[in-house]
């Protein structure tokens, strides 16, 4: 930047990645982020802040993986489990201002839903939430600020067994079987280790407050510095970008 003139231009065109890496339950912590920052109930096309989940980008499965998927026996914990090349070119199409489409993922049935996709419109700062959006480094490096939320293993489990048997259609036995197979050993394997790319680490998940206002206070930062293009910022609302990484 050669002068204040066109610093203050280039801020107030801005849009910020930031990267929020959680363990378990990463929406919950969007979700509150979001609620925080006052974005949780404007409409879509209004917001300041776009919230987007890794798990929109599973890719298609063959006709055997699906048969694998419904005995529970696929792992979708891998980094080959996700369309990255969709992934990144979503994320290049909001960094350009550009109003983009991504598909809605139905995870009874292991598949896209069929004739139906969520619109993201251009905002200030993107919040990514998912599993292995730290693993990728094409991705990676897009993001502005990588954040990963921590959580340990029996409270991931504890809160997996419930989610997975009321939410997704799976049993028990099915649960624990292929948290033994897969997710256990791909955290260990993919996700544990990305960890070294975060700039902040926060222990505990949804339930440390402390480090969620401290989220949302950078946020609120960030868009007082860029200016904001939808809307005026107030004490109680801007918008935050955060992708996480939470077990399938």
């Amino acid at each position: 930047m050669t002068n204040l003139a066109q610093y203050i231009e280039f801020m107030q065109s801005a849009r910020w990645l930031l990267t929020v890496s959680l363990v378990l339950f990463q929406s919950t912590v969007c979700k509150r982020i979001m609620e925080k920052l006052g974005q949780a109930d404007m409409v879509h096309a209004e917001r300041q802040v776009v919230c987007i989940s890794q798990d929109s980008f599973y890719r298609e499965l063959s006709p055997q993986e699906k048969i694998r998927a419904e005995k529970g026996m696929f792992n979708f914990d891998h980094p080959d489990a996700f369309n990255n090349d969709l992934i990144l070119q979503t994320l290049k199409d909001i960094l350009a201002g550009n109003k983009c489409e991504i598909p809605v993922y139905d995870y009874v049935t292991n598949s896209r839903v069929d004739n139906q996709l969520i619109t993201i419109y251009p905002a200030d700062v993107v919040l990514l939430e998912g599993i292995l959006v730290f693993y990728f480094p094409e991705i990676r490096e897009l993001f502005h600020m990588k954040l990963f939320v921590d959580t340990d293993s029996d409270t991931r489990l504890a809160r997996r067994v419930p989610r997975d048997i009321k939410n997704r259609g799976r049993d028990l036995d099915q649960v624990l079987n292929q948290y033994m197979n897969f997710v256990k050993p791909a955290f260990e394997e993919f996700c544990s280790p990305t960890k070294k790319y975060a700039d902040v680490i926060i222990p505990r998940g949804a339930d440390n407050t402390v480090g969620i206002d401290l989220i949302v206070h950078h946020i609120r930062d960030l868009l007082h510095r860029s200016g904001t293009s939808k809307c005026s910022v107030r004490s109680s609302r801007c918008s935050s970008s955060c992708s996480g990484t939470l077990s399938r």
